[in-house]
C-alpha cells in the first residue's frame, strides 16, 4: 500500500492519555484499571454544580488532544460512552472552528478488530503529503494488554468532519519486539520527516525503571524499523506515557512543524511519567545524524526538572497551528473527588484543560505557556481596579463579575525587596508543593504571600488562594509560587485529593513586579504566573462557594505593602458544545 512517496509538509496534532486516578503523597497516581461492575453504569441524571463552562468536556461520562485540517480543529481523546468510570475506551472526536466552541461527533476508532481488541489506546495523528490525514494509536491485543501500534485513516477525504476511519488489515504496523516491556510501550507521538527522506516516530516505554523513548524510522508510514539506540532515556524515571517531541524556535514566539530543521531552534522532549502522573521536559539539541536528543546541561532530566504544569495536568500533547503560525499544548485534568461512586453520582469525570500556547523563553531556559487567544471571546462584564494598595493582612472583594466563572488578569508591585524571607536550604531538596505545604498563604511572611483567593465562601470556609511567596537565596532571590486547594471544600472524604500544588518562577525582579493569570470555572483553578513561565491547575469541589455564591478576593499576608498595578477581571462566558 503505497500511501506516501511524494514528501511536502507535515503538521502534527494529537496525544491521548488515559488513567483512573489515586492519590500518593507526592502526586497523582493511577493506573489502566477496568470496574467491571462499574463501567457500563450510565448516568441516570447529571450534576451540574461542578460542570465547567468554558473548558472542554463532552455531556457526561467518562473522559480523558488534537489536529487542525483544512481548517477545522479535531479533538480525539479517550472516552467510556456507557459509563463515568474508566472502561469500554474509544477515541471520541470532537470538531471546532475557534477551538472554543464544538461538535461532537461519533466515536473516530473504537475496539473492532484483532489487533485492538482489547483497547483503542492513545496515539497522535500526522499530516501525510497529499492533505492526508494519519492517526497512529496503541492497541491492545489480549487480556495480557499486550500493546502494539495500529494506523487508521479517513474513509472520506471529502467530509469537512472526517467522521469514519478505517483500520486496514496489514495492521499492526509495529510489534514490541523481545527487548522491549509488551505492556509498557505505547502512546505513538506525531511523526516527523529526516533530512534523509524517513519519517520517524517515539513510541514511550521502560527497561528496568529507565525511562524510554524508542525510535522507530520508516521510508512509506508502514514498514517500521527500530533504530537501535532510542531517542533518548533516563534512569530511574519508570514508565514513559505520551512522549511529546517538537522544536521551538529561538527567535519568536512563532511555532514550528515538526520537520523543521533550521538553525535558529531548539529541540523539547516532553514526558507525562507514570510514577509520579506528572509531566516532565527538557530543552536541548537533535542530532539528525546520530537520532540523538541532547538535553541542554542546564537541565535536570527526571524527578525535580521542570513541569509544563505544576498541578493536575497530565497527558498532554502539543501539535502545530498552521492557520495561526503557533503551538499548541494541550492537556487532560481528571477529577480529584476520585471515588468511582462519586464520578457515577455526577454522571461525569474529567475535562480538558485550557488549550495553550507554547513558545521558548528569550532565555531559552524554559518554556513559556498561555491560554490561546480565542478564549477571550467569551469575557463579559469588566471591572477594573489599579494602584490599590493592600496592607499587612488586607484583602480586597473583587466585585461586578460572576466569581466562580471568569478570567482574571493582575500585576502585582513592591517597593522593595529588602523583607524577602530567607529561604531555608532544606527546602532545595524538597518539591516546591513540599515548600508551599510549609509555608501557605495564611503564615504571615516578609514579602507575600500575596495573590488572590478564588472560589471562596463569603465567610471564607472555604477558598482556594492561588499566590506568591518571595525569598531571599544566598545568590538570588526566588519566587514560589502556589494553588493551595487544603481548605478548597468542606466536604470530607478520605479519597478527596487535595494538594498544595507549587512551582519556582524563574522570574528577574529588578522592576519588582509579579504578574498572575487565573481561569476560575467552577471546579478549576487554571493559573499563569509571570507571563506564562510557571503554571498550575487545580481541580476542587466547594460546597460553599459555587454559582453565585462564590466569592474573589486579592489579598496580601505579607508585613511588605503590596501595590494592585493594575486588576481586569471578566466574566467568562460558557462555550457552546453540542
Amino acid at each position: 500500500m503505497q500511501l506516501f512517496k511524494k514528501i511536502s509538509s507535515l503538521w502534527a496534532t494529537l496525544a491521548i492519555c488515559f488513567i483512573v486516578v489515586f492519590t500518593s503523597i507526592n502526586g497523582v497516581f493511577g493506573s489502566h484499571k477496568i470496574y467491571l461492575d462499574l463501567q457500563s453504569s450510565s448516568a441516570v441524571s447529571v450534576k451540574n454544580v461542578h460542570r465547567t463552562g468554558f473548558h472542554f468536556q463532552p455531556p457526561k461520562h467518562w473522559i480523558n488532544a488534537p489536529m487542525y485540517y483544512n481548517g477545522i480543529y479535531h479533538l480525539f481523546y479517550q472516552y467510556n460512552p456507557k459509563g463515568s468510570v474508566w472502561g469500554n475506551i474509544v477515541w471520541a472526536h470532537s470538531v471546532s472552528k475557534n477551538l472554543i466552541n464544538w461538535i461532537n461527533l461519533e466515536p473516530a476508532i473504537y475496539p473492532s478488530k484483532p489487533f485492538d481488541k482489547y483497547g483503542t489506546w492513545s496515539g497522535s495523528a500526522t499530516i501525510l503529503p497529499g492533505n492526508k490525514p494519519i492517526i497512529l494509536y496503541t492497541g491492545i491485543v489480549d487480556a495480557n494488554k499486550t500493546q502494539v501500534q495500529n494506523y487508521a485513516v479517513p474513509a472520506n477525504l471529502s467530509d469537512p468532519y472526517l467522521r469514519e476511519w478505517i483500520k486496514p488489515d496489514n495492521n499492526p504496523l509495529i510489534v514490541p519486539d523481545i527487548s522491549i516491556n509488551k505492556t509498557q510501550f505505547r502512546d505513538p507521538t506525531t511523526a516527523w520527516m529526516g533530512q534523509d527522506g524517513h519519517w520517524r516516530i517515539l513510541v514511550g516505554s521502560l527497561r528496568k525503571q529507565r525511562g524510554l523513548a524508542i525510535l522507530y524510522k520508516s521510508r512509506d508510514f508502514i514498514r517500521w524499523v527500530k533504530a537501535k539506540h532510542p531517542l533518548h532515556s533516563s534512569p530511574n524515571t519508570g514508565n514513559w506515557e505520551c512522549p511529546d517531541f517538537f522544536p521551538v524556535s529561538l527567535q519568536s514566539t512563532n511555532g514550528l512543524d515538526a520537520s523543521y530543521y533550521g538553525e535558529n531552534a531548539k529541540f523539547v522532549l516532553k514526558n507525562s511519567l507514570d510514577i509520579t502522573r506528572f509531566e516532565y521536559y527538557t530543552i536541548g539539541t537533535y542530532d539528525t545524524k546520530k537520532d540523538r536528543y541532547i538535553p541542554d546541561n542546564t537541565f535536570v532530566d527526571g524527578w525535580k526538572g521542570l513541569r509544563l504544569d505544576y498541578g493536575n495536568f497530565y497527558a498532554s500533547k502539543s501539535f502545530y497551528d498552521p492557520s495561526k503560525n503557533r503551538r499548541i499544548v494541550w492537556a487532560w485534568t481528571n477529577e480529584s473527588d476520585i471515588l468511582p461512586d462519586d464520578e457515577i453520582k455526577k454522571g461525569w469525570a474529567g475535562i480538558q484543560a485550557i488549550p495553550r500556547k507554547v513558545w521558548l523563553d528569550p532565555s531559552g531556559k524554559q518554556l513559556v505557556q498561555w491560554p490561546v487567544e480565542e478564549l477571550q471571546t467569551l469575557r463579559k462584564q469588566n471591572v477594573q481596579l489599579s494602584n490599590k494598595r493592600l496592607n499587612k493582612g488586607e484583602m480586597v472583594e473583587i466585585k461586578g463579575i460572576t466569581p466562580a466563572q471568569a478570567d482574571v488578569e493582575v500585576t502585582f508591585s513592591f517597593a522593595n525587596l529588602d523583607k524577602a524571607e530567607q529561604f531555608n536550604p532544606k527546602w532545595a531538596d524538597l518539591y516546591a508543593q513540599d515548600a508551599c505545604a510549609i509555608k501557605g498563604s495564611t503564615i504571615q511572611g516578609g514579602l507575600g504571600p500575596f495573590g488572590l483567593v478564588t472560589l471562596a465562601s463569603k465567610n471564607l470556609e472555604e477558598y482556594t488562594p492561588v499566590f506568591f511567596r518571595v525569598f531571599k537565596a544566598q545568590r538570588n532571590y526566588k519566587v514560589l509560587m502556589c494553588s493551595d486547594a487544603r481548605r478548597s471544600t468542606l466536604k470530607h472524604s478520605e479519597a478527596m485529593y487535595k494538594p498544595s500544588f507549587a512551582g519556582y518562577v524563574d522570574v528577574d525582579l529588578v522592576d519588582k513586579k509579579l504578574s498572575l493569570r487565573s481561569l476560575i470555572d467552577n471546579s478549576v483553578v487554571e493559573s499563569f504566573g509571570a507571563g506564562g513561565k510557571t503554571c498550575i491547575t487545580s481541580r476542587v469541589y466547594p460546597t460553599l462557594a459555587i454559582h453565585d455564591n462564590a466569592h474573589l478576593f486579592a489579598f496580601n499576608n505579607g508585613t511588605e505593602t503590596i501595590k494592585i498595578e493594575t486588576l481586569n477581571a471578566w466574566s467568562m462566558g460558557t462555550s457552546n458544545i453540542t
